[in-house]
């Protein structure tokens, strides 16, 4: 169980993370995403781009939050973590694998690619995979096949009453119309049968349900404790299952940023267009982070950063040995800063079109490689 001194320790680093990653000013390329409207520049939309949420569960059922952690907000493509559990569990993995792969596409999250050589979708993080994964639901009918989506959620949450927000669905609706075309596209490939417009609207139904960060540290504390929800004891998914999920996350969950996050933060983790970032430290805890300013990958500006701190200052890298664990063992902060690998790539870009990226470009240029 978690000690008392452990638990203030956790509230402690919490609060002092929040307060200083909250003072972050907001940057000139910041946006923020509201349903119906699309990317709006953050100078348009007022306070709202820099609140920040963070909350913590651990596997015990120990509950931390800090910052606006009560105010509800559409799961989107977060939603896309536990349909995909859901019907691994349903049908299991080799018939998931036959329709949707697991390979990082190293492309935005609404691609139209699919993988040439398997011509499937490159994964169910990506809005592709996820709509082909929602059509595999099992159920009687439409109704009943989101209602088990919607029970898994729940389930996950801790039995909390979680619903669909009937405004972020209109205007979901109003404005589906790459995913409405990336979903014919995979049916006439063969990739998803049935009733497209019903696929549709189960796949916006699921990414309009609300929830608070506090919400969604429960939904990731089930994940870190191997399916089981720490707090009610309910089994929400088999814990195979919880491994091939959290094996995707690792490597996909962030789309086109997944291979630096991997490499930056290192521990599983899924985003959405409205600021929330889940993230599972196994065999420990739940984080759940929210702040809607967004970067140009789609994922939140001051939730990557907390993320980044949990990993390099907290020691909560999966690779990290339990002495680098700052939150839930004595151990002090580390004082290395972390690895901003987006700073590094602008830099190299900018080195890449001045004067040294021209005179490499002369180097490889014909009749300057030393071979004729």
């Amino acid at each position: 169980m978690t000690t008392s001194a452990t638990r203030r320790r956790i509230e402690e680093r919490l609060a002092e993370l929040h307060e200083r990653i909250a003072a972050v000013a907001v940057g000139p390329e910041e946006r923020v995403y509201r349903s119906g409207d699309g990317y709006l520049d953050a100078g348009t939309v007022g306070e709202v781009v820099d609140r920040l949420a963070i909350a913590v569960v651990t596997v015990d059922g120990d509950s931390h939050a800090v910052g606006d952690h009560e105010v509800a907000v559409p799961l989107h493509s977060v939603a896309k973590v536990f349909t995909y559990g859901r019907v691994l569990a349903d049908l299991g993995p080799e018939a998931v694998l036959a329709r949707v792969g697991v390979e990082p596409s190293g492309d935005a999250f609404n691609t139209l690619r699919v993988d040439e050589r398997t011509m499937r979708p490159y994964n169910p993080m990506v809005n592709a995979g996820a709509l082909v994964t929602t059509s595999l639901v099992a159920g009687a009918d439409p109704a009943e096949r989101f209602a088990r989506v919607l029970a898994t959620l729940r389930a996950f949450a801790g039995d909390d009453p979680l619903v669909v927000d009937r405004d972020t669905l209109e205007a979901e609706l109003a404005t589906a119309d790459r995913n409405r075309g990336t979903a014919y596209l995979l049916r006439s490939a063969g990739l998803l049968s049935g009733d497209v417009e019903a696929v549709l609207l189960r796949y916006l139904q699921q990414c309009s349900v609300h929830v608070t960060t506090a919400q969604l540290a429960r939904m990731a504390a089930t994940l870190a404790n191997g399916g089981t929800n720490p707090l009610t004891g309910e089994r929400a998914l088999p814990r195979r299952r919880v491994r091939d999920v959290l094996s995707v996350m690792h490597t996909c969950g962030m789309y086109d940023y997944a291979g630096e996050w991997a490499f930056e933060v290192g521990f599983p983790a899924k985003g959405g267009v409205g600021g929330l970032i889940l993230a599972v430290i196994p065999g420990k805890m739940g984080i759940a982070v929210w702040s809607p300013g967004l970067d140009v990958y789609g994922n939140s500006v001051r939730g990557v950063q907390v993320c980044r701190e949990l990993s390099a200052r907290l020691g909560l890298h999966v690779f990290a040995g339990e002495e680098e664990d700052a939150l839930l063992t004595p151990a002090q902060p580390a004082a290395e800063p972390p690895v901003d690998l987006a700073a590094l790539e602008i830099a190299a870009r900018e080195e890449t079109t001045g004067p040294i990226g021209r005179r490499r470009r002369a180097l490889r240029r014909p009749g300057r490689s030393g071979r004729s």
